[in-house]
């Protein structure tokens, strides 16, 4: 073991000493020049290009190129973050508990016969870049960065992809459908929760020994990228990724995705001290005057019922990680939805089993959730926000969720990837997570039965 540790360790220092790969012209700080491709509208800062980046009507094709040193410095990064080589296949699944993402290096990104160079890209998650990673399959999931490597190459600063700083790109990991992470969206959005754009895209990697073809991908746009002025017209309040069931103030569990160099967290530490006063208990009023005066409590509540209309087994109350929050300018923080790849993949009750984890999904009494998850149990234990929660529940479940407006969304993009997953064009072989072309084409009535159930419970729950 040590002497395979002290192999890894000299392929990781040989690759590393390599450096990012860089054009020879890397000193060019004129974009025009250094890049031929370059216009104003692809490029450059700029209004956001949603239409284009983020189409719902069509797939999106983009190609990356990697070379065969870079895909060897990605490995052996990984080797060192999750002890194991690409394909291991070792019985339990390998994570990363370093609390460190995987490395950048710098790739060619091509879209619509248009070239991006020196473009950020890594590796992402934990769990399920484990699995991934483990069984030696390409189709990994990944994040491009756009202007990350702008102080080393003049050339593509403040680049940008027809005006979107970064994207994120999951594979349909543990869902046979594909349509997990863009139905999960759209349904928030629908309701009227604000939640990252999403659309699909065919994606071809070149690990060095030419393109491959990697699948169907959903892109996912980043909050703090554009979604804040999209959605709320402003930007400038703090916007957190936390890893925190949000119980306790801890700094490291609060990541800043914006105004990093300041220092200050008296706006979620305000909203944590609030939501956990002893006034609860001692003067319930109060605390309800205060927590209504910290986060949006309507909206947070709003999402609450969105998210256990569908269900979803990776969300608050189950895990303290797939959430954004922003300080809004009126005071308040607003809930982000994020990482919703595993909605619909359960089927809880009304009830729940007391204790729950809510790794299966909440109930949709939530009578099982803890104090463990203090933002669900004390508003559910105050009976005016636990009415609003049922209130939210009904109108959502007799306007958009209604079954023909659900199904019609399933069809469309069942029928818009189909012959892009499935067929010799379709995903192949070590370059997808589907067990079979049946496996997928069986989930459009799998997840019609799944949104026809969650229908049905509700009204029999909140009518």
């Amino acid at each position: 073991m040590r002497i395979q540790q002290l192999f890894l360790g000299v392929i990781a220092f040989m690759v590393m000493a390599s450096g990012c790969r860089k054009d020879p012209a890397d000193t060019d700080a004129d974009p025009y020049h250094y890049n031929p491709d370059w216009t104003a509208n692809s490029h450059e800062k700029r209004v956001p290009d949603y239409e284009k980046i983020f189409p719902q009507n069509n797939i999106n094709t983009i190609e990356i190129s990697l070379s065969a040193v870079q895909w060897s410095r990605i490995k052996a990064n990984m080797s060192s973050l999750f002890g194991i080589p690409f394909g291991a296949s070792v019985s339990n699944t390998p994570q990363n508990t370093s609390g460190i993402d995987p490395e950048y290096v710098d790739v060619n990104v091509k879209f619509e016969g248009k070239n991006w160079k020196n473009v950020g890209f890594r590796l992402r998650g934990n769990k399920m870049l484990g699995d991934i990673w483990n069984d030696g399959i390409y189709k990994l999931p990944f994040h491009l960065n756009f202007d990350k490597f702008e102080v080393e190459i003049p050339g593509i600063k403040n680049q940008r992809f027809y005006g979107f700083k970064e994207i994120t790109f999951n594979p349909g990991y543990k869902d046979p459908s594909l349509l997990h992470d863009k139905l999960a969206s759209d349904i928030f959005n629908m309701g009227g929760i604000a939640a990252p754009q999403t659309a699909f895209y065919k994606v071809y990697i070149n690990f060095g020994a030419g393109a491959k073809y990697c699948g169907v991908y959903c892109a996912n746009e980043l909050p703090e990228d554009n979604l804040l002025l999209d959605k709320y017209a402003e930007n400038s309040g703090n916007i957190y990724k936390p890893t925190s069931a949000l119980s306790i103030f801890r700094e490291d569990e609060f990541l800043k995705k914006n105004n990093e160099s300041d220092a200050d967290y008296a706006d979620v530490q305000a909203l944590i001290n609030v939501l956990n006063s002893p006034s609860r208990i001692n003067n319930p009023t109060q605390w309800h005057n205060d927590i209504s005066h910290v986060i949006n409590v309507e909206q947070f509540l709003k999402w609450l019922a969105i998210s256990n209309a569908m269900v979803n087994p990776g969300g608050y109350g189950a895990s303290a990680e797939n959430y954004y929050i922003y300080h809004h300018s009126d005071g308040r923080f607003i809930w982000i939805p994020w990482d919703n790849n595993e909605a619909m993949s359960a089927e809880p009750g009304i009830v729940g089993a007391i204790g729950g984890n809510g790794n299966y999904g909440l109930s949709l009494s939530m009578n099982e959730v803890t104090a463990n998850w203090p933002l669900i149990r004390y508003l559910m234990d105050d009976p005016s926000y636990f009415q609003l929660y049922k209130q939210q529940l009904s109108s959502f479940n007799n306007t958009c969720f209604s079954t023909s407006a659900i199904n019609l969304l399933i069809d469309k993009y069942f029928n818009l990837i189909t012959d892009a997953v499935t067929g010799s064009e379709g995903e192949q072989p070590h370059y997808t997570l589907l067990s079979s072309s049946a496996a997928f084409l069986n989930e459009r009535t799998n997840l019609k039965n799944h949104f026809n159930s969650r229908y049905q419970l509700i009204r029999s729950y909140a009518p």
